[in-house]
Parts: C-alpha cells; sequence; structure tokens
C-alpha cells in the first residue's frame, strides 16, 4: 500500500459495527455537557471521508456534518483554522447553534449558509487537514482514513474528473497538501485509524459487512 511520505502504516485492522465505533470515539471524551462531542474525519481525497460522516450521522442521533470543503471554498487549501474556529468550532463549544455565510460566498454569491441546529449530539467535521495542532483544544475525538494512494487518487478522478485544469488544480494542492501533512502528521494524532473503501485499503481487510461494519485500527501514534 502506497502512502503519503511520512504516514505509518496502521496494524491491528478489525472489524467493528458502525454503533461500536461511535461508542469508541465518544469514550474518548467522557464527560462532554451541555454542547456537542466535536469529532473530526481527516484523510487525502478519495479516501471517503465524506461517506464516513456521512455513515456516522446515520447511526448517532442527533448528528450533524461540516464540510471543510465548505470553509475553503474560493478562501485557501488549508488556511482555514482561525475561520473555523471563530465562526463554526466556538460557538459549537458555548452550545449554540451555527448559521454561518464564509466571506466568499458572500463575495460570490453562493446561496445558503453552513448550518448546526442547536441541541446536536455529535458535529462530525470532515476534510483533508482538519487534524491540526492549531485545532486540537477543539476537537473531542478524530479519525484518520488511510488507504492506497493510488486508489484514492484513481477515485479522485472519476469524482472530479482529469481534465487539464482539474490536474493543474491537483498540482497546486498537493504542492501545499504535502509540507503540511509532513508538518502535521494527523494519522499520529487520531484517535482512530479507519480503512476507506476496501479497495483502498488493499490486503488489510479482515472480512467485514460493508453495510453494517466499519474496518478500523488504533492510531499510529498511541
Amino acid at each position: 500500500m502506497r502512502l503519503r511520505p511520512g504516514e505509518t502504516e496502521a496494524v491491528g485492522w478489525r472489524a467493528v459495527a458502525v454503533l461500536e465505533a461511535v461508542r469508541q470515539l465518544c469514550d474518548a471524551a467522557p464527560g462532554v455537557t451541555g454542547r456537542p462531542r466535536v469529532i473530526a474525519i481527516d484523510g487525502r481525497g478519495g479516501a471517503g471521508k465524506t461517506t464516513l460522516a456521512e455513515r456516522l450521522r446515520g447511526a448517532a442521533p442527533g448528528s450533524a456534518v461540516v464540510h471543510t470543503d465548505d470553509i475553503a471554498w474560493n478562501h485557501a487549501c488549508f488556511d482555514w483554522g482561525a475561520v473555523l474556529v471563530e465562526n463554526i468550532l466556538r460557538p459549537l463549544h458555548r452550545g449554540e447553534a451555527v448559521d454561518f455565510r464564509p466571506a466568499a460566498w458572500i463575495a460570490h454569491d453562493r446561496p445558503r449558509s453552513i448550518t448546526v441546529p442547536a441541541g446536536a449530539d455529535f458535529v462530525w467535521v470532515e476534510g483533508t487537514g482538519i487534524i491540526r495542532e492549531e485545532l486540537s483544544p477543539w476537537l473531542d475525538a478524530s479519525v484518520w482514513m488511510q488507504g492506497d494512494l493510488d486508489e484514492q487518487e484513481r477515485l479522485s478522478a472519476v469524482r472530479d474528473g482529469d481534465s487539464p485544469a482539474q490536474r493543474e488544480h491537483v498540482a497546486n494542492w498537493l504542492l501545499e497538501e504535502l509540507p503540511f501533512m509532513l508538518r502535521e502528521q494527523p494519522w499520529a494524532r487520531a484517535t482512530m485509524i479507519v480503512a476507506g473503501p476496501p479497495q483502498t485499503n488493499q490486503g488489510h481487510d479482515p472480512g467485514h459487512d460493508p453495510e453494517t461494519e466499519l474496518v478500523v485500527a488504533p492510531a499510529t501514534g498511541q
């Protein structure tokens, strides 16, 4: 399995029920009251972050999902931490609802807003770069999605296209992603490692029901 430079290949993979994975992530942050648990889901493009976030939202009543791509839209690849904290994470920690229109949304007339209702029990924040040192005080637990880079890149090309403009976008993205990942080591900070789609985690699937289970491993930094 080809991994990002510096990433450690996880070991001890096992299948667990989706609800059991939610319980383990809750156990990582006992005593949270008066606000939702904020749980990050990080990984490369094509790793399956959005799919996992939706599965966890479906399994855990009172869940909401925030996509960092919405924060970064027409803003920056990774320089959005302070915007996320001030407009989403800080209100969530106060137990407040979120209704936020980023500046780029206003400038480009993008409709609607990023919302989280008051009273949510879980907020799953998914996106590449969410597990980072500056956000650690605001995250109750986190998931790193590990899988084969070649397959993740293939899935990203299927999803986003492979035009010259898209290839240029990906190249520019990687110029920022590579040093960011080497500096932050999100796989080592994560509470749990989750395998992406079966084909992206070659040779490490212990056999599981993809409808009801996840393939997980202990964080490589633990």
